[in-house]
């Protein structure tokens, strides 16, 4: 087990069990606003802090990140859910008219970053955390669909795929069957980093007041809002992008050890 999936593996972790203990406990709540401890540097009462509005900083983050591993969680869902369908059936009939479709039509998503996706989602239905999944999960259905066109095109001039052909299976049952399970793999190294991706785009679109709305905590509108007071209480702004960055940074090391783990061109040979 090397090195980046372990600290990768507790990094992460150390989010998600957060995220889970925030359904049943936190050091204060998260709602309770108490302008005469506004502001105050790390404590024994708190232990990193308290806001412009008195709040618990480690409460929110543990709340916060509840929000932004469902939001990043249910948008890989949607990219992966949409996208690997659309890339086996691209692969499938490469050349073909279903092909040509799939790739323009994930060329012309390419050509609207997800920030302006999000944009255009808030303009019709409103700003909320809903929104965000949708305009991130959009945005992912072409990347996974690339990925697994491109994977799955190599696979398609195996001995083994012409073997199934040759006994008479389908075009859809061999991507179901043969294609889909030898790059699985791939998939799941991509999940990760499109997680982390995600995580970004829902600090970004928080920040620019797109995503989960008050009185929801998020890291993004944490940094938003402590913006104007670095001067004042550094920490109120250090903390939560410290905590964006070290979730990040936890979910690429954990997907670089999976990618390791997982292929096995990768592996050393011991004599």
């Amino acid at each position: 087990m090397s090195r980046n999936l372990i600290l990768g593996g507790l990094l992460t972790g150390v989010f998600v069990i957060a995220a889970f203990l925030s359904f049943v406990w936190t050091p204060d709540t998260v709602e309770a606003m108490n302008i005469a401890n506004r502001l105050k540097p790390p404590s024994a009462d708190n232990l990193l802090g308290t806001d412009h509005f008195g709040r618990d900083i480690l409460s929110m983050l543990m709340v916060g990140a509840r929000t932004s591993i469902a939001v990043a969680l249910v948008a890989v869902g949607i990219g992966m859910g949409l996208g690997v369908p659309l890339g086996l059936a691209a692969a499938a009939r490469r050349g073909g008219m279903l092909d040509e479709v799939i790739m323009r039509m994930n060329d012309l998503i390419f050509a609207f970053p997800s920030l302006v996706i999000a944009i255009l989602i808030t303009a019709v239905f409103g700003p909320s955390a809903t929104n965000a999944i949708i305009a991130i999960g959009i945005f992912n259905i072409p990347v996974f669909a690339r990925i697994t066109r491109g994977a799955a095109l190599s696979l398609w001039k195996r001995e083994f795929i012409m073997a199934a052909q040759v006994a008479g299976k389908t075009r859809t049952r061999i991507s179901v069957e043969h294609i889909l399970p030898n790059v699985a793999n791939l998939l799941i190294v991509q999940g990760t980093i499109q997680f982390s991706l995600g995580i970004l785009a829902e600090a970004g679109l928080s920040y620019v007041g797109l995503g989960a709305q008050p009185p929801i905590p998020s890291w993004g509108r944490m940094l938003a809002d402590a913006q104007t007071m670095v001067s004042l209480a550094p920490h109120v702004a250090l903390i939560p992008g410290l905590t964006i960055v070290a979730m990040v940074l936890g979910l690429n090391l954990l997907g670089d050890g999976l990618r390791d783990a997982l292929d096995p061109r990768l592996k050393v040979v011991r004599a």
